[in-house]
């Protein structure tokens, strides 16, 4: 008679072993992004930036617009910590308000490509092959223009607010996320629950929504995560050339292109806004690559997630 029988035969109390309920796959992607280092970096220069742009004008020492002709093009000093533009406006001051300027360019295009580009992949998947076909030939027209092609066409029709330069960047962006959905809600749908659900008579689009959506939420994440920077990058360089965001809106973009044309008088009008901008990219690729590495089921051993 075993141990555990024996207690129970003699009415003593049997000590049941606890079984730990195995961690879900959210809580596992969150413990493998926590544990990528770069990642965590790459996190933290983000929320950095980000507390930055918000308290822009808490910790700005001047007025981004006020022009001062008697400290014009000065290197860094301890009144200006990052020298002066060619109309004498502290750089420092302006590259904390354009801060707010290219985070909510990167942030507002990627709500508007969120918003255009899911429910276009999953009404393709399963609407039937006839809509898929139409709706699937429109976003290859759309992703066969050149971004900045196609981005300059909008502003001028839509004008130059700075709303109109999300708009524009957002709507060239929202191809890349309905093919990915698309695939992804393809793959989905002859998953059981999915099969399931359908024999039962869930409608579709509740099934969409309860079923198929929050299982393609992994490659969104990091599809968005990805997307930010490069709409920071195309709004930079819209301002560079000139058809970004107006001035004077502070923006890092148009601080590359008001410094150009005097870098070789000093570099530090270029210098900085350009090293804002890399350094933001590249945080913004490490959090991607941590995201996609913990989201990815394969490193969790699942076969997809439930």
């Amino acid at each position: 008679m075993s141990t555990g029988q024996g207690a129970a035969a003699q009415g003593r109390p049997v000590a049941v072993p606890r079984v730990r309920a195995p961690r879900s796959f959210w809580q596992q992607s969150t413990r493998r992004l926590l544990k990528n280092r770069l990642a965590m970096v790459g996190l933290a220069v983000v929320l950095l930036y980000l507390i930055i742009a918000i308290v822009a004008p808490l910790v700005s020492p001047y007025d981004p617009a006020k022009q001062n002709y008697d400290a014009i093009l000065l290197g860094p000093t301890g009144g200006h910590p990052l020298g002066t533009d060619g109309l004498g406006r502290d750089s420092l001051s302006r590259l904390v308000f354009g801060a707010r300027t290219s985070l909510a360019v990167g942030l507002f295009t990627q709500l508007i490509v969120l918003t255009v580009g899911i429910p276009v992949g999953l009404v393709a998947a399963f609407s039937g092959r006839r809509s898929d076909n139409l709706l699937m030939r429109f976003v290859d027209i759309v992703f066969a223009f050149p971004d900045l092609l196609l981005i300059i066409l909008l502003r001028a029709i839509f004008g130059g607010s700075i709303f109109m330069v999300f708009l524009a960047i957002g709507l060239v962006n929202w191809v890349i996320m309905a093919r990915m959905v698309r695939g992804q809600a393809l793959s989905l749908k002859e998953q059981e629950f999915v099969l399931a659900a359908k024999a039962i008579g869930v409608p579709w689009h509740s099934t969409l929504i309860r079923h198929v959506l929050p299982n393609a939420l992994g490659p969104v994440v990091v599809l968005v995560a990805f997307g930010v920077p490069r709409a920071i990058f195309a709004e930079a360089a819209l301002s560079y050339i000139g058809i970004g965001v107006t001035p004077p809106t502070p923006s890092w973009g148009t601080m590359v292109q008001d410094g150009y044309s005097v870098i070789f008088a000093t570099p530090y009008p270029v210098l900085f806004p350009a090293v804002a901008i890399a350094v933001v990219m590249l945080a913004f690729t490490f959090l991607g690559d941590g995201l996609r590495d913990a989201l990815d089921p394969r490193h969790a051993g699942l076969g997809k997630m439930r």
